[in-house]
């Protein structure tokens, strides 16, 4: 299984249609999820947002994140969220400190 965490900040004043906006995900982007086997939680504090999310494999989670649809939700999300200089949202992937359970891994790296 592959697990990461994500943080991402949210542009001042667009929490709200952030989270309209994932309250009502589009179809194509929920499709992708589902065929990858992606389950997901964002947790939102004082304008921050941790991602967790879990597939079967890295190459799952890469796939769930390609696509036209993808590309067109990645730019509404850049509206709503920190982005750098390119425009390119700002993900910090955290290291894991710990896992216990499902969420170790295993020996076999992916």
């Amino acid at each position: 299984m592959f697990s990461i965490g994500l943080l991402m900040k949210i542009k001042p004043g667009c929490y709200e249609q952030y989270k309209q906006a994932h309250d009502q995900l589009w179809p194509e982007i929920v499709e992708s999820m589902n065929q990858n086997n992606i389950s997901m939680s964002i947790f939102h504090s004082d304008g921050r947002l941790f991602v967790h999310a879990v597939a079967p494999s890295e190459s799952d989670w890469s796939a769930s994140r390609q696509g036209e649809e993808f590309e067109r939700w990645h730019d509404y999300m850049a509206t709503l969220l920190e982005t750098d200089a390119n425009g390119d949202i700002v993900f910090e992937q955290m290291p894991a400190a710990f896992t216990f359970g499902m969420f170790q891994s295993d020996s076999s790296g992916d």
